[in-house]
């Protein structure tokens, strides 16, 4: 699956939380640096063309809708990442994130409990 660009992830999470959308409404929903409506018609476009989003047609209008989840969009690109920048290794992800201060020892404990609880 391509990994999206940071404007083009911006618009599939919108999407994700509308469930489908005009791009006028898609518009309403970007808070900073709102692009010109026809930038974004053509990312959203973009999006359909590397199938990601299809739509309904009314006339002219389109109405747009994920066809790829966020799940399965997270999933695949997270283990990606966690490839190329923590030499796969949950251990080296999680390390990252606690030496950072960007996970709490109480999170890092709900972790752990969940995956006790599994085993």
């Amino acid at each position: 699956m391509e990994k999206l660009t940071n404007k083009e992830e911006e618009i599939m999470k919108i999407l994700w939380f509308l469930k489908k959308g005009f791009v006028k409404e898609i518009m309403a929903e970007i808070t900073d640096n709102k692009p010109h409506y026809n930038t974004l018609s053509t990312i959203v476009r973009n999006l359909e063309e590397k199938g990601f989003v299809d739509f309904i047609a009314y006339g002219k209008t389109h109405q747009y809708y994920p066809i790829i989840s966020k799940e399965n969009y997270y999933k695949a690109h997270v283990n990606e990442d966690m490839v190329s920048y923590f030499d796969n290794s949950y251990k080296n992800l999680v390390s990252f994130f606690a030496k950072e201060e960007k996970i709490s020892v109480k999170e890092l404990k709900e972790i752990i409990n969940l995956i006790e609880k599994e085993n």
